[in-house]
């Protein structure tokens, strides 16, 4: 126990003596050198109750710990990570306060990966089995902090709509005609949007095929949140009542029905427009699988090539090298066709007999062209080298498309071609579709 020090006559209490020692210690220092010195230091008389061993309390405090060690990503992990792409504005953009991240996934239907076994023969079968891919897509999704979801392929909506729905989603789903079983389906966060208008296309309807297309109207929260939360704050009228059109859809997939593609993405751009100016004139979000590819010009390609999903011709050019042998390269050329469409494939394109001229009243810019990539992940149009894989095709067919009233803050980066081509196919250990989700975080402009 520790000494208490003597009374003294005033009735103060003197603290005891301390023993002051000095001695000569040896202090290790490095290997094979010794410092000496002079420590001098205090000691009390103590007495304690008995702990743990010096090399246990060593070791529950090493940071060497088996159990406080970090696990170290391996080399395969590190690239198959994707990374996010930040506005070159991004000082500017911090200042924007209503963001909100959009993510566009082709999710792979159930139905559409049993019936086509060619397209996935090089994915073990473990890889394309529900059951674990919506697992793995909810977990993908959640690590982006999504605000609003379009999906494509979608056949199970039930399972999706119950997993959503504890991570704090609403949604809707249409759909398509005919016989398949898949369709589109929106989600939002219940906190950040509410559901203002909902409607549907039918492509059917317009002798455009059975595929479909989705548009909503959601209203922002954000700052009638910001309001209650600090109501002496004063917002301005034209931030209390955001709103945004979200469109989505997937596009025909045969390559041959150029014209059919055309008209689809008309009368979706078309409705998105007109569902703007209802609500007057809010900003519209275009996403979803086109099923062509960003390098297309359709002026150098008949309708059975307008997706730039086939081959447009190729021709052998021969040459003759310095040292006098013949060698010859294949060489794709795309040239202006000579085929003439009839008048009902332009009916189809263009919604009008007999017309020259295709245009739509949006002023859309691509999330991923508004914010600056890598060379390993986008091509020279800025849109991402690929965001679908497996063993018929490797390229760009999906989009996210804005208006200028909104501004992209940060997208993110697709994978490498190289980094695919090692998984040898999509969907994989890591990855739940045979597609990519684009992902980008948007900001009001005002």
């Amino acid at each position: 126990m520790k000494q208490l020090g003597r009374m003294e006559g005033n009735g103060d209490v003197r603290p005891p003596k301390r023993k002051r020692y000095s001695v000569n210690t040896e202090v290790e220092q490095q290997p094979h050198k010794i410092r000496r010195g002079r420590v001098e230091f205090e000691t009390e008389t103590l007495t304690r109750e008995p702990g743990p061993s010096l090399s246990t309390r060593f070791q529950a405090l090493s940071p060497l710990s088996r159990r406080h060690r970090k696990p170290q990503q391996s080399r395969d992990e590190r690239e198959s990570s994707r990374q996010w792409a930040f506005s070159p504005c991004n000082s500017s953009t911090s200042t924007y306060k209503d963001k909100f991240v959009v993510v566009s996934y082709n999710i792979l239907g159930v139905e559409n990966a049993s019936k086509h076994p060619d397209l996935y023969y090089k994915v073990p079968p473990r890889f394309l089995e529900w059951g674990r891919r919506k697992k793995l897509i909810r977990k993908e999704i959640n690590r982006y902090n999504a605000s609003i979801m379009c999906l494509q392929e979608v056949d199970r909506f039930d399972d999706l709509a119950h997993l959503f729905q504890k991570d704090g989603f609403e949604g809707v789903y249409k759909a398509r005609t005919g016989e398949a079983s898949d369709g589109c389906a929106i989600f939002w966060k219940k906190e950040m949007f509410s559901l203002l208008h909902q409607e549907n296309i039918e492509f059917q309807s317009f002798g455009l095929r059975n595929n479909v297309a989705q548009l909503c109207v959601l209203k922002s929260k954000q700052n009638q949140l910001e309001s209650e939360i600090t109501p002496q704050t004063s917002v301005s009228p034209c931030t209390q009542n955001r709103s945004v059109v979200i469109g989505n859809t997937h596009v025909l997939f045969n390559p041959n029905r150029g014209d059919i593609k055309l008209g689809q993405v008309r009368l979706f751009l078309e409705k998105a427009h007109e569902l703007s100016q209802e609500w007057g004139s809010i900003p519209v979000i275009i996403s979803g699988d086109l099923n062509s590819i960003p390098q297309l010009d359709i002026r150098l390609h008949n309708r059975r090539h307008i997706s730039g999903q086939v081959d447009s011709g190729s021709e052998n050019i021969s040459f003759r090298s310095q040292n006098g042998k013949a060698s010859s390269i294949r060489k794709y050329i795309s040239r202006p066709s000579q085929y003439i469409w009839n008048e009902e494939e332009v009916r189809l394109a263009t919604g009008i007999e007999g017309a020259t001229r295709l245009q739509h009243h949006l002023k859309l810019c691509s999330a991923y062209l508004g914010v600056p990539g890598s060379c390993r992940t986008r091509d020279r149009c800025g849109e991402p080298l690929a965001t679908s894989y497996h063993s018929k095709f490797m390229g760009t067919v999906d989009y996210i498309w804005h208006t200028e009233e909104l501004v992209p803050v940060r997208v993110l980066e697709t994978l490498p071609v190289n980094i695919l081509r090692r998984n040898g196919g999509l969907p994989s250990k890591k990855w739940g579709s045979d597609h990519l989700a684009l992902v980008c975080e948007l900001a009001f402009r005002k």
